[in-house]
């Protein structure tokens, strides 16, 4: 991959007049939807090497957004920064308010506020059923002690159907998930954390060793999910990213390189040269 060196700042799209207001005052009818989540000015260094540097990426609530952008330029970082795996060295984040700054928080505590992550590789309880699989994540987001003495209540059960609905694997709710192709391994797995109704979802490549058409499925899950979530994909497919890209941040060297409409950046001549291009 050839990678160019770039310093300047990141290239931003304008919003249309009015979406975020204007001099004469906001417009009601085109206000923008309130952030959910603020990443602000995030730095995090390894004996000297800046991983991420002052990166800011502001999330609005039920968005789709997508995270493109080279090995090494600091995607997997911004998750861990903001999901509490690793502690920035300068920087904040904050969830729907002001008021809690997340990077002196734990990871548990992060996930309790409602941030999940999912991980490349689907990790489901081999010899569960489907529907133990969200269960056990239903319970296990209320505490140890109800997951080893109390019952399923009608509303976590229909919570539960709910989310098989979702994923399309009611019909498989009694079936091993060892059994479970690929794809359908995947889509559990993004349905244990929807069964703990997350305010920010972060999804980190989900479609690698998809089939096409789980990749189909997979799109048309993540839209379903926007509006009711804010959703968050990491992904080097960019034919998957195509098909559900509303707003993309394309990272480099760990820094913000280029954000705005997918459109916009396919054709930006500096995307194209450290990534589109190669």
């Amino acid at each position: 991959m050839s990678v160019a060196e770039s310093t300047a700042p990141p290239e931003e799209i304008e919003p249309p007049l009015g979406q975020h207001g204007s001099e004469e005052g906001p417009h009601p009818t085109t206000v923008a939807p309130p952030i959910m989540l603020w990443a602000e000015n995030l730095t995090v260094s390894f004996d000297g090497f800046k991983a991420l540097d002052d990166v800011t990426l502001l999330l609005d609530r039920g968005e789709l957004r997508c995270i493109i952008g080279p090995n090494g330029a600091g995607k997997t970082t911004l998750m861990d920064v903001i999901t509490g795996k690793t502690r920035p060295s300068e920087g904040s984040v904050y969830l729907e308010s002001r008021l809690q700054n997340l990077t002196q928080m734990s990871e548990c505590q992060i996930a309790e506020l409602g941030i999940g992550r999912k991980f490349q590789r689907p990790t489901v309880f081999q010899g569960h059923s489907v529907f133990e699989n969200c269960e056990l994540a239903l319970k296990g987001a209320k505490g140890v002690f109800h997951s080893l003495f109390a019952r399923l209540s009608k509303a976590d059960r229909e919570r539960i159907e709910e989310v098989l609905e979702t994923i399309g694997l009611a019909d498989l709710r009694n079936r091993q998930a060892g059994l479970l192709a690929h794809g359908q391994k995947q889509w559990l797995e993004i349905g244990m954390l929807l069964a703990q109704n997350p305010k920010v979802l972060f999804i980190d490549e989900p479609v690698a060793g998809m089939t096409q058409p789980e990749m189909e499925r997979t799109a048309e899950l993540f839209r379903s999910l926007a509006g009711k979530h804010t959703v968050v994909v990491v992904e080097h497919d960019m034919e998957f990213v195509r098909s559900i890209a509303r707003k993309v941040t394309v990272l480099h060297e760990g820094r913000v390189l280029a954000e705005g409409p997918m459109d916009v950046i396919q054709k930006n001549e500096r995307v194209i040269e450290v990534y589109l291009g190669t």
